[in-house]
Protein backbone atom coordinates (compact mmCIF):
# COMPACT_ATOMS: atom_id res chain seq x y z
CA UNK A 1 0.00 0.00 0.00
CA UNK A 2 2.83 2.15 0.94
CA UNK A 3 4.89 1.35 -2.34
CA UNK A 4 1.29 2.40 -4.09
CA UNK A 5 0.56 5.87 -2.56
CA UNK A 6 4.37 6.37 -3.01
CA UNK A 7 3.87 6.13 -6.92
CA UNK A 8 0.46 7.83 -7.22
CA UNK A 9 2.24 11.20 -5.44
CA UNK A 10 5.35 11.18 -7.82
CA UNK A 11 2.90 10.56 -10.62
CA UNK A 12 0.57 13.86 -9.39
CA UNK A 13 3.70 15.81 -8.71
CA UNK A 14 5.02 15.61 -12.11
CA UNK A 15 1.16 16.14 -13.37
CA UNK A 16 -0.05 19.74 -14.85
CA UNK A 17 -3.41 19.12 -13.52
CA UNK A 18 -3.50 18.08 -9.96
CA UNK A 19 -2.50 21.90 -8.60
CA UNK A 20 -4.49 23.52 -11.09
CA UNK A 21 -7.42 21.39 -10.28
CA UNK A 22 -7.05 21.98 -6.63
CA UNK A 23 -6.65 25.69 -7.12
CA UNK A 24 -10.30 25.54 -9.32
CA UNK A 25 -12.16 23.73 -6.24
CA UNK A 26 -10.53 26.26 -4.09
CA UNK A 27 -11.94 28.95 -5.83
CA UNK A 28 -15.50 27.48 -6.43
CA UNK A 29 -15.76 26.48 -2.84
CA UNK A 30 -14.75 30.36 -2.54
CA UNK A 31 -16.73 31.93 -4.74
CA UNK A 32 -19.96 30.27 -2.83
CA UNK A 33 -18.62 31.21 0.65
CA UNK A 34 -18.10 35.40 -0.39
CA UNK A 35 -21.32 35.00 -2.26
CA UNK A 36 -23.08 34.25 0.55
CA UNK A 37 -21.91 36.42 2.49
CA UNK A 38 -23.11 39.51 0.31
CA UNK A 39 -26.96 38.24 0.53
CA UNK A 40 -26.17 38.37 4.57
CA UNK A 41 -24.42 41.69 4.53
CA UNK A 42 -26.22 44.87 4.32
CA UNK A 43 -25.14 47.12 1.49
CA UNK A 44 -25.47 50.36 2.98
CA UNK A 45 -22.74 48.99 5.46
CA UNK A 46 -20.66 47.63 2.42
CA UNK A 47 -20.66 51.31 0.58
CA UNK A 48 -19.65 52.95 3.89
CA UNK A 49 -16.54 51.33 4.14
CA UNK A 50 -14.99 53.08 0.95
CA UNK A 51 -12.65 50.44 -0.12
CA UNK A 52 -14.89 47.20 -0.54
CA UNK A 53 -16.38 47.80 -4.53
CA UNK A 54 -19.88 49.63 -4.84
CA UNK A 55 -20.82 49.64 -7.94
CA UNK A 56 -24.07 48.66 -10.19
CA UNK A 57 -25.33 45.50 -11.49
CA UNK A 58 -23.82 46.72 -15.26
CA UNK A 59 -20.56 47.80 -13.42
CA UNK A 60 -20.22 44.46 -11.79
CA UNK A 61 -20.68 42.36 -14.70
CA UNK A 62 -17.91 44.75 -17.05
CA UNK A 63 -15.73 43.96 -14.69
CA UNK A 64 -15.99 40.19 -13.66
CA UNK A 65 -15.83 39.77 -17.37
CA UNK A 66 -13.01 41.74 -17.79
CA UNK A 67 -10.78 39.82 -15.57
CA UNK A 68 -12.56 36.27 -16.10
CA UNK A 69 -11.57 37.10 -19.88
CA UNK A 70 -8.06 38.05 -19.62
CA UNK A 71 -7.23 35.76 -17.77
CA UNK A 72 -8.22 32.59 -19.11
CA UNK A 73 -6.27 34.68 -22.24
CA UNK A 74 -3.28 35.13 -20.00
CA UNK A 75 -3.35 31.46 -18.87
CA UNK A 76 -3.15 30.61 -22.61
CA UNK A 77 -0.19 32.63 -22.93
CA UNK A 78 1.51 30.79 -19.50
CA UNK A 79 0.58 27.42 -21.02
CA UNK A 80 2.29 28.51 -24.58
CA UNK A 81 5.24 29.58 -22.83
CA UNK A 82 5.81 26.31 -20.99
CA UNK A 83 5.49 24.36 -23.64
CA UNK A 84 8.29 26.06 -25.51
CA UNK A 85 10.39 25.99 -22.46
CA UNK A 86 9.87 21.95 -22.69
CA UNK A 87 10.19 21.61 -25.84
CA UNK A 88 13.96 23.99 -25.33
CA UNK A 89 14.55 21.45 -22.42
CA UNK A 90 14.30 18.45 -24.54
CA UNK A 91 16.20 19.28 -27.43
CA UNK A 92 19.03 21.15 -25.32
CA UNK A 93 19.10 19.10 -22.57
CA UNK A 94 17.41 16.07 -22.87
CA UNK A 95 13.40 14.44 -23.10
CA UNK A 96 13.81 12.91 -19.16
CA UNK A 97 14.71 15.90 -17.94
CA UNK A 98 11.02 16.77 -18.60
CA UNK A 99 9.89 15.47 -15.75
CA UNK A 100 12.20 18.15 -14.17
CA UNK A 101 9.94 20.95 -15.49
CA UNK A 102 6.59 18.81 -15.45
CA UNK A 103 7.55 18.90 -11.32
CA UNK A 104 8.00 22.52 -10.99
CA UNK A 105 5.39 23.51 -8.32
CA UNK A 106 6.43 26.88 -9.38
CA UNK A 107 4.86 26.72 -12.71
CA UNK A 108 1.81 24.68 -11.53
CA UNK A 109 0.53 26.87 -8.82
CA UNK A 110 0.95 30.38 -11.82
CA UNK A 111 -1.06 28.29 -13.89
CA UNK A 112 -3.80 27.13 -11.44
CA UNK A 113 -3.97 30.89 -9.94
CA UNK A 114 -4.54 32.11 -13.56
CA UNK A 115 -7.53 28.93 -13.99
CA UNK A 116 -9.07 29.76 -10.55
CA UNK A 117 -9.47 33.15 -10.97
CA UNK A 118 -11.44 32.18 -14.67
CA UNK A 119 -13.95 30.09 -12.11
CA UNK A 120 -14.35 32.45 -9.59
CA UNK A 121 -15.15 35.63 -12.02
CA UNK A 122 -17.67 33.23 -13.68
CA UNK A 123 -18.66 31.58 -10.95
CA UNK A 124 -19.72 35.12 -9.41
CA UNK A 125 -20.99 36.31 -12.71
CA UNK A 126 -23.91 34.30 -12.87
CA UNK A 127 -25.68 35.14 -9.61
CA UNK A 128 -25.62 39.25 -10.58
CA UNK A 129 -29.06 40.53 -11.06
CA UNK A 130 -30.19 43.65 -12.43
CA UNK A 131 -34.02 43.79 -13.23
CA UNK A 132 -36.75 45.78 -12.26
CA UNK A 133 -38.18 43.34 -9.91
CA UNK A 134 -34.91 41.93 -8.33
CA UNK A 135 -31.63 43.20 -8.02
CA UNK A 136 -28.80 42.01 -6.36
CA UNK A 137 -24.88 42.91 -6.60
CA UNK A 138 -22.27 40.76 -4.46
CA UNK A 139 -19.93 43.85 -3.24
CA UNK A 140 -17.42 41.60 -1.55
CA UNK A 141 -17.38 38.70 -4.15
CA UNK A 142 -16.65 41.55 -6.62
CA UNK A 143 -13.66 43.23 -4.64
CA UNK A 144 -12.09 39.63 -4.30
CA UNK A 145 -12.49 39.30 -7.93
CA UNK A 146 -10.31 42.10 -7.90
CA UNK A 147 -8.10 41.15 -5.50
CA UNK A 148 -7.69 37.82 -7.30
CA UNK A 149 -6.49 40.23 -10.83
CA UNK A 150 -4.01 41.58 -8.70
CA UNK A 151 -2.65 38.97 -7.61
CA UNK A 152 -2.36 37.66 -10.80
CA UNK A 153 -0.63 40.00 -12.23
CA UNK A 154 1.44 39.61 -9.67
CA UNK A 155 2.16 36.06 -10.46
CA UNK A 156 2.62 36.51 -14.51
CA UNK A 157 5.79 38.64 -13.30
CA UNK A 158 7.03 35.67 -10.99
CA UNK A 159 6.42 33.16 -13.89
CA UNK A 160 8.43 34.98 -16.83
CA UNK A 161 10.90 35.66 -14.39
CA UNK A 162 10.80 31.76 -13.24
CA UNK A 163 10.88 30.39 -16.48
CA UNK A 164 13.83 32.94 -18.07
CA UNK A 165 15.55 31.04 -14.74
CA UNK A 166 15.07 27.66 -15.22
CA UNK A 167 16.49 27.43 -18.53
CA UNK A 168 19.59 28.27 -17.98
CA UNK A 169 21.92 25.33 -17.73
CA UNK A 170 23.71 25.98 -14.21
CA UNK A 171 20.39 26.05 -12.67
CA UNK A 172 18.52 23.40 -14.20
CA UNK A 173 21.50 21.21 -13.34
CA UNK A 174 21.78 22.33 -9.65
CA UNK A 175 17.75 21.15 -9.35
CA UNK A 176 18.76 18.09 -10.63
CA UNK A 177 21.34 17.60 -8.38
CA UNK A 178 19.00 18.25 -5.76
CA UNK A 179 16.88 15.24 -6.61
CA UNK A 180 19.73 13.33 -6.52
CA UNK A 181 20.63 14.54 -2.96
CA UNK A 182 17.19 13.94 -2.27
CA UNK A 183 17.21 10.30 -3.92
CA UNK A 184 20.24 9.22 -1.52
CA UNK A 185 18.81 10.71 1.58
CA UNK A 186 15.73 8.80 1.29
CA UNK A 187 16.89 5.78 -0.07
CA UNK A 188 20.26 5.40 2.39
CA UNK A 189 19.32 7.68 5.16
CA UNK A 190 21.21 5.01 7.62
CA UNK A 191 24.73 7.23 8.04
CA UNK A 192 28.07 4.80 9.00
CA UNK A 193 29.80 6.50 11.73
CA UNK A 194 33.40 6.43 12.42
CA UNK A 195 33.32 4.43 15.53
CA UNK A 196 30.01 2.62 15.20
CA UNK A 197 30.04 -1.28 15.28
CA UNK A 198 28.45 -2.95 11.74
CA UNK A 199 27.14 -6.02 12.48
CA UNK A 200 26.76 -6.78 9.01
CA UNK A 201 25.74 -9.93 7.59
CA UNK A 202 28.30 -11.64 5.02
CA UNK A 203 27.28 -11.35 1.28
CA UNK A 204 27.81 -15.31 1.00
CA UNK A 205 24.97 -16.98 1.99
CA UNK A 206 24.83 -20.58 2.14
CA UNK A 207 22.23 -22.18 0.07
CA UNK A 208 23.32 -25.98 0.16
CA UNK A 209 19.50 -26.71 2.04
CA UNK A 210 17.80 -25.47 -1.29
CA UNK A 211 18.45 -26.94 -4.18
CA UNK A 212 18.23 -25.30 -7.57
CA UNK A 213 15.61 -27.49 -9.36
CA UNK A 214 14.11 -27.25 -6.32
CA UNK A 215 12.44 -23.53 -6.45
CA UNK A 216 9.65 -21.96 -8.36
CA UNK A 217 10.00 -19.30 -10.59
CA UNK A 218 7.72 -15.74 -10.76
CA UNK A 219 7.48 -14.36 -14.32
CA UNK A 220 5.90 -10.93 -15.44
CA UNK A 221 2.40 -10.99 -16.94
CA UNK A 222 3.41 -7.50 -18.90
CA UNK A 223 6.14 -5.15 -19.92
CA UNK A 224 7.42 -2.45 -18.23
CA UNK A 225 10.13 -0.69 -15.93
CA UNK A 226 9.89 -1.54 -12.31
CA UNK A 227 8.80 1.63 -11.08
CA UNK A 228 8.87 0.63 -7.25
CA UNK A 229 8.92 -2.43 -5.36
CA UNK A 230 7.74 -3.35 -2.02
CA UNK A 231 10.51 -5.42 -0.04
CA UNK A 232 8.54 -4.97 2.95
CA UNK A 233 5.69 -6.55 1.46
CA UNK A 234 8.21 -9.78 -0.19
CA UNK A 235 9.85 -9.99 3.44
CA UNK A 236 6.27 -10.32 4.88
CA UNK A 237 4.98 -12.71 2.53
CA UNK A 238 8.42 -14.86 2.91
CA UNK A 239 8.06 -14.93 6.68
CA UNK A 240 4.21 -15.79 6.99
CA UNK A 241 4.71 -18.85 4.45
CA UNK A 242 8.01 -20.15 5.89
CA UNK A 243 9.91 -19.47 2.31
CA UNK A 244 12.84 -18.39 1.03
CA UNK A 245 12.76 -15.13 -1.80
CA UNK A 246 14.73 -14.19 -4.40
CA UNK A 247 14.83 -11.20 -6.51
CA UNK A 248 16.19 -10.89 -10.05
CA UNK A 249 14.98 -7.62 -10.58
CA UNK A 250 15.17 -3.95 -8.88
CA UNK A 251 13.45 -0.61 -9.24
CA UNK A 252 14.58 0.63 -12.50
CA UNK A 253 15.36 -2.37 -14.67
CA UNK A 254 12.99 -3.03 -17.58
CA UNK A 255 11.26 -6.28 -17.81
CA UNK A 256 9.51 -8.23 -21.04
CA UNK A 257 6.30 -9.93 -20.58
CA UNK A 258 7.18 -13.50 -19.06
CA UNK A 259 10.87 -12.31 -17.99
CA UNK A 260 11.88 -13.42 -14.21
CA UNK A 261 10.93 -11.63 -11.61
CA UNK A 262 11.97 -13.86 -8.45
CA UNK A 263 12.61 -17.36 -7.40
CA UNK A 264 10.89 -19.22 -4.46
CA UNK A 265 12.19 -21.91 -2.74
CA UNK A 266 10.97 -24.83 -1.87
CA UNK A 267 8.96 -25.48 -4.84
CA UNK A 268 6.37 -27.10 -2.84
CA UNK A 269 4.93 -24.29 -1.06
CA UNK A 270 4.37 -22.53 -4.18
CA UNK A 271 0.33 -21.75 -5.03
CA UNK A 272 -0.79 -19.22 -7.23
CA UNK A 273 -2.20 -16.92 -4.67
CA UNK A 274 1.44 -17.02 -3.67
CA UNK A 275 2.99 -16.10 -6.98
CA UNK A 276 0.24 -13.62 -7.26
CA UNK A 277 0.78 -12.00 -3.84
CA UNK A 278 4.86 -11.54 -4.89
CA UNK A 279 4.07 -10.52 -8.57
CA UNK A 280 1.78 -7.67 -7.00
CA UNK A 281 5.17 -6.15 -4.96
CA UNK A 282 6.52 -5.02 -8.83
CA UNK A 283 4.72 -2.01 -9.56
CA UNK A 284 5.66 -1.66 -13.18
CA UNK A 285 4.79 1.53 -15.77
CA UNK A 286 5.86 3.42 -18.95
CA UNK A 287 8.77 4.84 -17.60
CA UNK A 288 10.97 5.21 -14.83
CA UNK A 289 10.85 6.90 -11.57
CA UNK A 290 13.63 8.57 -9.55
CA UNK A 291 11.04 7.43 -6.40
CA UNK A 292 13.30 4.24 -5.21
CA UNK A 293 15.37 4.38 -8.64
CA UNK A 294 19.01 6.21 -7.83
CA UNK A 295 20.62 5.67 -10.94
CA UNK A 296 17.50 7.29 -12.53
CA UNK A 297 19.15 10.67 -10.98
CA UNK A 298 22.57 9.81 -11.82
CA UNK A 299 21.51 8.93 -15.30
CA UNK A 300 19.64 12.63 -15.45
CA UNK A 301 23.10 14.13 -15.16
CA UNK A 302 25.02 12.05 -17.09
CA UNK A 303 22.84 12.78 -19.87
CA UNK A 304 23.18 16.27 -19.79
CA UNK A 305 26.71 16.22 -19.72
CA UNK A 306 26.90 13.61 -22.84
CA UNK A 307 24.99 15.93 -24.30
CA UNK A 308 27.10 18.78 -24.05
CA UNK A 309 30.09 16.91 -25.18
CA UNK A 310 28.33 15.91 -28.67
CA UNK A 311 29.49 17.61 -31.79
CA UNK A 312 26.35 19.39 -32.50
CA UNK A 313 26.68 21.20 -28.66
CA UNK A 314 30.47 21.33 -28.09
CA UNK A 315 29.47 22.27 -24.17
CA UNK A 316 32.65 21.00 -22.07
CA UNK A 317 31.59 24.08 -19.40
CA UNK A 318 28.08 22.40 -18.68
CA UNK A 319 29.55 18.88 -18.86
CA UNK A 320 32.08 19.49 -16.46
CA UNK A 321 29.60 21.13 -13.98
CA UNK A 322 27.49 18.03 -14.10
CA UNK A 323 30.78 16.32 -13.35
CA UNK A 324 31.46 18.71 -9.96
CA UNK A 325 27.61 17.50 -8.63
CA UNK A 326 28.18 13.85 -9.71
CA UNK A 327 31.40 14.02 -7.17
CA UNK A 328 28.92 15.71 -4.61
CA UNK A 329 26.62 12.89 -5.12
CA UNK A 330 29.86 10.38 -5.05
CA UNK A 331 30.68 11.53 -1.52
CA UNK A 332 27.37 11.64 -0.04
CA UNK A 333 27.13 8.01 -0.71
CA UNK A 334 30.20 7.03 0.26
CA UNK A 335 28.75 8.46 3.69
CA UNK A 336 25.69 5.83 3.93
CA UNK A 337 25.25 2.67 4.82
CA UNK A 338 24.01 0.85 1.66
CA UNK A 339 21.30 -2.11 2.65
CA UNK A 340 22.60 -5.48 2.13
CA UNK A 341 20.92 -8.11 -0.30
CA UNK A 342 20.45 -10.66 2.60
CA UNK A 343 17.31 -9.81 4.53
CA UNK A 344 16.45 -11.59 8.04
CA UNK A 345 13.41 -12.29 9.64
CA UNK A 346 13.46 -11.07 13.71
CA UNK A 347 14.67 -14.65 14.36
CA UNK A 348 17.96 -14.42 12.40
CA UNK A 349 16.93 -16.49 9.44
CA UNK A 350 17.15 -15.77 5.72
CA UNK A 351 14.07 -14.73 3.84
CA UNK A 352 14.64 -12.23 1.01
CA UNK A 353 17.67 -12.20 -1.27
CA UNK A 354 17.63 -8.87 -3.12
CA UNK A 355 19.23 -7.74 -6.18
CA UNK A 356 20.65 -3.95 -4.41
CA UNK A 357 23.22 -1.60 -5.91
CA UNK A 358 26.18 -0.95 -4.33
CA UNK A 359 28.56 1.86 -4.42
CA UNK A 360 30.49 0.16 -7.14
CA UNK A 361 27.52 0.50 -9.39
CA UNK A 362 26.89 3.77 -8.70
CA UNK A 363 30.14 4.87 -9.51
CA UNK A 364 30.54 2.95 -12.95
CA UNK A 365 26.58 5.15 -13.31
CA UNK A 366 28.11 8.26 -12.73
CA UNK A 367 31.44 8.00 -14.59
CA UNK A 368 31.19 5.51 -17.14
CA UNK A 369 29.19 7.22 -20.23
CA UNK A 370 31.24 10.46 -19.43
CA UNK A 371 34.42 8.82 -19.63
CA UNK A 372 33.37 7.11 -22.79
CA UNK A 373 32.24 10.39 -24.36
CA UNK A 374 34.09 12.94 -22.59
CA UNK A 375 38.22 11.32 -23.40
CA UNK A 376 38.53 13.00 -26.55
CA UNK A 377 38.38 16.79 -24.35
CA UNK A 378 41.34 17.29 -22.33
CA UNK A 379 39.38 19.45 -19.89
CA UNK A 380 36.79 17.34 -19.24
CA UNK A 381 39.43 14.06 -18.72
CA UNK A 382 41.52 16.74 -16.36
CA UNK A 383 38.15 17.38 -14.86
CA UNK A 384 37.07 13.99 -13.94
CA UNK A 385 40.67 13.38 -12.36
CA UNK A 386 40.75 16.21 -10.41
CA UNK A 387 37.24 15.49 -9.05
CA UNK A 388 38.47 12.19 -8.23
CA UNK A 389 40.89 13.51 -6.20
CA UNK A 390 39.12 15.77 -3.82
CA UNK A 391 36.40 12.94 -3.05
CA UNK A 392 39.00 10.16 -2.58
CA UNK A 393 40.91 12.09 -0.48
CA UNK A 394 37.65 12.64 2.03
CA UNK A 395 36.22 8.75 1.75
CA UNK A 396 37.30 6.53 4.87
CA UNK A 397 36.36 2.87 2.99
CA UNK A 398 39.68 1.68 1.32
CA UNK A 399 37.47 -0.23 -0.84
CA UNK A 400 35.60 2.84 -2.23
CA UNK A 401 38.48 4.29 -2.90
CA UNK A 402 40.06 1.28 -4.55
CA UNK A 403 36.56 1.85 -6.93
CA UNK A 404 37.57 5.48 -7.76
CA UNK A 405 41.01 4.15 -8.14
CA UNK A 406 40.16 1.74 -11.07
CA UNK A 407 38.04 4.52 -12.76
CA UNK A 408 40.98 7.10 -12.74
CA UNK A 409 43.55 5.05 -14.29
CA UNK A 410 40.42 4.40 -17.23
CA UNK A 411 40.15 7.84 -17.53
CA UNK A 412 43.56 8.49 -17.81
CA UNK A 413 44.26 5.67 -20.18
CA UNK A 414 41.47 7.19 -22.27
CA UNK A 415 42.43 10.54 -22.30
CA UNK A 416 45.88 9.85 -22.93
CA UNK A 417 45.31 7.94 -26.25
CA UNK A 418 43.20 10.59 -27.36
CA UNK A 419 45.01 13.52 -26.18
CA UNK A 420 47.76 14.16 -29.47
CA UNK A 421 49.58 17.23 -27.75
CA UNK A 422 52.75 16.04 -25.72
CA UNK A 423 51.99 18.93 -22.71
CA UNK A 424 48.48 17.16 -22.60
CA UNK A 425 49.46 14.17 -21.99
CA UNK A 426 52.03 14.89 -19.42
CA UNK A 427 49.69 17.65 -17.55
CA UNK A 428 47.47 14.59 -17.40
CA UNK A 429 49.71 11.47 -16.70
CA UNK A 430 50.93 14.41 -13.54
CA UNK A 431 47.42 14.71 -12.48
CA UNK A 432 47.11 11.70 -12.06
CA UNK A 433 50.36 10.76 -10.16
CA UNK A 434 48.89 13.39 -7.78
CA UNK A 435 45.39 11.83 -6.94
CA UNK A 436 46.84 8.24 -6.76
CA UNK A 437 48.07 9.37 -3.62
CA UNK A 438 44.47 10.01 -2.59
CA UNK A 439 43.11 6.53 -2.90
CA UNK A 440 46.67 4.82 -1.58
CA UNK A 441 45.83 3.23 1.83
CA UNK A 442 47.76 5.06 4.76
CA UNK A 443 49.71 1.92 5.44
CA UNK A 444 51.35 1.75 1.87
CA UNK A 445 52.19 5.64 1.88
CA UNK A 446 53.88 5.19 5.63
CA UNK A 447 55.56 1.81 4.16
CA UNK A 448 56.07 3.47 0.95
CA UNK A 449 57.64 6.66 2.55
CA UNK A 450 60.01 4.27 4.80
CA UNK A 451 61.27 2.17 1.64
CA UNK A 452 62.52 5.49 0.37
CA UNK A 453 64.06 6.74 3.27
CA UNK A 454 68.29 6.56 2.86
CA UNK A 455 70.16 4.56 5.12
CA UNK A 456 70.56 5.81 8.54
CA UNK A 457 67.72 7.86 8.64
CA UNK A 458 65.42 7.51 11.66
Amino acid sequence: MKMFLSAQWERLQTSYWFVPSLLAVCATALSFFTVHLDTIMKAKWIKATGWIWAGGPEGARNVLATIAGSTITVAGVVFSITIVSLTLASSQFGPRLLRNFMADRATQFVLGVFVATFLYCLLVLRTIRGTDTATFVPYISVTCGLLFAVGSVGFLIFFIHHVSSSILAENLIARVAEDLQDGIDRLFPEKVGEDAEEAETPLEVSLDSWREEDAHEIHAERSGFIQAMGSERVLEVAQENDLLVRLHRRPGDFVAKGSLLAEIWPKAKASVRLSRELRATFLLGRHRTPTQDLEYSIDQLVEVAVRALSPGINDPFTAMSCIEWLGVALLQVSGRKIPLAQRFDDDGKLRVIADVTDFAGIAAACLNQIRQYGSASVAVTIRLLDMLERVASEMRSEEQRAVLAEHARKIRDDGVSHATNEQDQREIEELFASAEKAWTPESERRDGNQDRRPDGAR
